[in-house]
This record gives C-alpha cells, sequence and structure tokens, in this order.
C-alpha cells in the first residue's frame, strides 16, 4: 500500500530517526509493520524527507537511484539508528556493540562516494549537489553521536518513536503533539469519564 508521507511521518527532528520510526509500533509482533515493506517507499519517503527535512539537509535534494540495490544499506543504518539511539534514550549510555553497528553500517552507506561534507553542525552545507539517500541517513545517524544532541533523544511517551527534544526545559513528552499529544489527552479524559459515569451508575 502507497504510504502518504505527510509532516507527521517526520516528527523525529533529524532524518535519522525520521527513517527509524518508518517501522510502527516496534516491539508489537502483533501490531508492528514496517512503511519499507516495499522498498519503493524508500524512494517517496526520500523525495518527501527533500521538502520536510530541508533545513537539516541545506536545500539539498536526495536522490534514490535504485532502490532495490539500496535498501540493504538503508535498512541496516535504520536498525543501527533505531537500537542505539532507543537503549541510550532508555540507559542514558551508549553501548560499545550498538556503536560498532552503527559505524558499520554508515561506512556501508557513505561507501565509496565522491562526497564531502562540512566540519561544522551543519554538514550537508559543502555543497549543493543532490545527494544520495543512504549517504544522507548515515550523516544525520552520525551527527547525533554530538552529546548535546544524544542527550536529548526522546521515545514518545505515546507511539514510541524516536524524536530530537528541542524543548528549552527538555520535557517533551510527544513526538507530535498535535498528534501524539491529544490522542493522549483524549485517551485520560474517555477513561476519566468512564470512571465517572461508573461511579453515578
Amino acid at each position: 500500500m502507497t504510504v502518504s508521507w505527510t509532516p507527521h511521518r517526520f516528527s523525529g527532528g533529524v532524518l535519522a530517526l525520521d527513517a527509524a520510526n518508518t517501522v510502527v509500533l516496534r516491539g508489537d509482533p502483533v501490531r508492528s509493520f514496517d512503511r519499507f515493506a516495499d522498498v519503493a517507499e524508500i524512494a517517496r519517503f526520500a523525495e518527501a524527507a527533500s521538502l520536510h527535512r530541508s533545513e537539516e539537509l541545506d536545500g539539498r535534494r536526495l536522490i534514490v537511484e535504485d532502490a532495490r540495490n539500496i535498501a540493504p544499506k538503508v535498512l541496516s543504518i535504520r536498525e543501527a539508528t533505531d537500537r542505539l539511539f532507543r537503549s541510550a534514550a532508555q540507559e542514558g549510555s551508549i553501548a560499545a556493540a550498538e556503536l560498532a553497528a552503527l559505524l558499520v553500517a554508515c561506512a556501508a552507506g557513505l561507501g565509496s562516494l565522491g562526497e564531502r561534507f562540512d566540519a561544522t553542525d551543519r554538514p550537508f552545507r559543502a555543497v549543493q549537489t543532490p545527494l544520495a539517500f543512504e549517504a544522507a541517513l548515515a550523516v544525520s545517524a552520525l551527527s547525533l553521536l554530538q552529546p548535546a544532541r544524544l542527550s536529548r533523544i526522546r521515545i514518545c511517551a505515546n507511539c514510541r518513536w524516536l524524536f530530537v527534544d528541542g524543548s528549552r526545559n527538555r520535557s517533551r513528552l510527544w513526538c507530535d503533539m498535535a498528534v501524539c499529544g491529544n490522542r493522549r489527552k483524549a485517551q485520560r479524559h474517555y477513561r476519566r469519564r468512564r470512571v465517572e459515569d461508573n461511579g453515578h451508575a
């Protein structure tokens, strides 16, 4: 089924976490599903990310020349990203084995590309040519290892997606207040009403 790559699908705050969140309901063997199960969605995701992650990418357009060919690299980076940063958000530390796996996956994504990246916190601004999606994914994931960014990675209290908490006091609970925050509020309201109604029965 074709995915609608709406702004909500890019609630992670950075490209690498948006990609990690393409597996929905991780840890739920019954309801979990992978939006990249159809590899054609990788190209469609990259196209949407060029728009929704324009600031992070410094306006560079992401390209996918052969989705089937790059799928193993993309999925490897995605899974290594999720394992490392989900664990870091829960434990407050990085596991050496998970870091090693991420570095190997990102190295494969960068491969033999003749790319250069800016040696600042804006790596994509070095040049303005289109960029291979797998390379952008690798650089985005590696950028999260900066302590200032790593300490802000959270797990959404509703959908369990990963996101970067950009709030001043680091108190965000939801990846997207308009979606997950409102859903949780609605659930709490519904439960409270049921308790009140049962109390008056």
